[in-house]
């Protein structure tokens, strides 16, 4: 490892910042809105990739860029960053964010059979997190503590997912009517036939889970729609998709309450239900081109009655709510908007606090929920001073506990966890990354230390204002689990200890052509899933998490008749709850040749 120089130059790259101490956090200022935001979105990129499994012969993608290349929140271009390019925020020749992936049936491509969890929302491929004695590491300096960097790698093979933004589309219609039909996810919605799931259980071979149920996805707008988020409680699996709210029995999928439509379109969910089964969505409140997503609704997951409801207030100049994120710390929702935050009780719809443009010119650009609420905020952003600030709120209050000023050119990208505190920075100009782990009070921890090169799947980050809107990472106290990127069709889970930044240990996929991705942790097991491959199903497995040579001992195994259509499914939302496991899509491609797929439930 390259160590600190013993007296840095005054000034410049690699200089501690002198940030407040913990507990002193910085007071607000006058408000001060930095000039030029929001920036001009980038051009629409190449088209999509021909047509693959279950798509209609010589069918055409659309004329129009969509819902997808629209300017993204925060003042920030909707791009996709630093992931799954050749180099940090640099196109690549390949169709990227402005265009709806795969989906099962009348949809673009989906991934190559045995591709695993890797997808291609690739943030660190190629990129060690520590190329050891390598002439090209850099130091970063945070607060007075030293990280270690590494080069990026220039390549850009995966193409990353679309994500949609609330922006809007020529499909809208100027509306505040219902949009007609509206489909119950049971089949009987518009478009082709439907699957019949008897002939994946019809093959079924022992020791294989049997597919539960299966729902088909309502219409959407031609342009694609989003269908964010998956619920599942003891009782109901809730799935949002376009503009409804679908409820299905965990064991028969039978609906388990009536639909719920709102006016527009479902922008942001909640990432968890609370303690008792309830989630909040925000949505448009008509299918108006300008609309924005400023409506919040409560509900209660295992009934669908409606709780609180709210409507953002309108922000100043740039501060816009065409799209949101939602993030929960305790009985506290916060709701980003673009350049602010507000603050509710999510129990009852109390709005709790503002948090605005503080110190010089920073303003809030995302948001991580959890044991914790974190933001991360943009500062003197039209200047030479322009850099990063990360806080940690009091959630009742919105109190800074502790500010940490991120030197100059860093971008704070993820969190991967939150308690602990593990964030994803990059640096364009310097083409480099870190991951960095933090203690209660702010002050650094540790940094990670491994010559593996990481494949956890995020959406926009930093770009979307979703900071933890990432998949296939898993933390406990000590230790923060990642998955590899693939090779050879396969990869490993890299355990890491977060005092030190060192490797615990790390462990192959059960699969010799298909890829693992952590779940979570619990009762001292590390939770898994195993993608299918071209001939067998996916399979959750668990891991002894104190380390050595932990072997995978297999929770459930889903059946390879259904393997075809279950790595179809390529952006989506997951989950294993009381012994099912649940595969849902997260964005719709608005093909009306078929039926689109919307989720799969499988079980013993």
């Amino acid at each position: 490892m390259v160590q600190p120089p013993d007296h840095p130059p005054q000034g410049g790259y690699g200089v501690p910042q002198n940030p407040p101490p913990p507990s002193q956090p910085q007071q607000p200022q006058q408000q001060q809105q930095p000039y030029g935001y929001p920036q001009t979105p980038p051009p629409q990129g190449p088209p999509a990739p021909a047509p693959g499994y279950g798509y209609p012969p010589q069918q055409q993608p659309p004329a129009q860029p969509g819902p997808y290349t629209q300017p993204g929140p925060y003042g920030r271009p909707q791009q996709p960053g630093p992931y799954a390019q050749p180099g940090p925020y640099n196109p690549a020749s390949q169709a990227g964010y402005g265009y709806p992936q795969s989906q099962y049936a009348g949809a673009p491509t989906p991934p190559p059979v045995g591709g695993g969890a890797g997808g291609s929302k690739n943030p660190f491929k190629g990129r060690p997190a520590m190329v050891v004695g390598a002439a090209v590491a850099a130091l970063l300096v945070v607060g007075g503590a030293v990280f270690a960097v590494t080069t990026l790698g220039d390549d850009g093979e995966k193409k990353p997912v679309a994500k949609e933004s609330t922006g809007p589309s020529e499909d809208d219609k100027p509306s505040d009517a219902p949009s007609a039909p509206v489909n119950p996810g049971d089949g009987s919605g518009d478009g082709g036939e439907d699957l019949d799931i008897s002939d994946f259980n019809a093959d079924r071979k022992d020791g294989e889970a049997k597919v539960l149920w299966y729902k088909s996805a309502p219409d959407a707008p031609g342009s694609g729609a989003s269908a964010p988020g998956l619920w599942v409680t003891d009782k109901v699996a809730v799935k949002p998709a376009y503009k409804q709210l679908f409820a299905y029995n965990v064991g028969d999928g039978d609906p388990a309450w009536d639909p719920i439509e709102f006016p527009g379109k479902i922008c942001a969910v909640t990432p968890e239900a609370t303690a008792d089964d309830r989630a909040v969505i925000a949505y448009q409140k008509s299918t108006s081109k300008n609309a924005e997503c400023d409506q919040l609704q409560q509900i209660d997951l295992n009934t669908g009655a409606k709780g609180w409801s709210a409507q953002l207030e309108k922000g100043d100049l740039f501060d816009s709510a065409h799209s949101v994120s939602l993030a929960v710390a305790g009985d506290t929702l916060m709701v980003g908007r673009s350049q602010s935050g507000t603050a509710y009780d999510i129990n009852s719809g109390k709005k709790l606090f503002d948090k605005k443009t503080y110190g010089q010119s920073c303003y809030p650009s995302g948001f991580a929920g959890g044991a914790r609420l974190v933001v991360v905020s943009s500062c003197a952003v039209t200047t030479d001073k322009e850099h990063d600030e990360v806080q940690e709120l009091d959630p009742r209050t919105g109190k800074a506990k502790w500010t940490r000023k991120i030197p100059k050119g860093w971008k704070v990208e993820n969190a991967y966890s939150v308690d602990p505190l593990v964030l994803y920075l990059t640096n364009e100009e310097e083409n480099t990354w870190n991951i960095s782990t933090f203690k209660a009070d702010g002050s650094t921890r540790s940094q990670v230390d491994s010559d593996a090169s990481f494949a956890p799947e995020c959406d926009g980050g930093i770009l979307s204002g979703n900071l933890a809107g990432c998949t296939g990472v898993a933390s406990d106290a000590n230790t923060l689990y990642l998955p590899t990127e693939e090779k050879d069709g396969t990869n490993q889970i890299v355990a890491l200890n977060l005092a030190t930044g060192k490797e615990k240990w790390r462990v192959k996929s059960p699969s010799a052509d298909a890829a693992v991705e952590p779940l979570r942790t619990e009762s001292g097991k590390l939770i898994a899933y195993v993608g299918p491959s071209s001939d067998a199903g996916g399979r959750i497995v668990s891991f002894p998490t104190t380390g050595g040579s932990p072997a995978a001992t297999e929770l459930l195994r889903m059946p390879a008749s259904a393997a075809a259509i279950e790595s179809s499914f390529y952006s989506k939302a997951i989950d294993y709850v009381d012994g099912r496991f649940y595969i849902s899509s997260t964005l719709l491609s608005g093909a009306d040749e078929s039926k689109e797929k919307l989720m799969l439930a499988y079980g013993k």
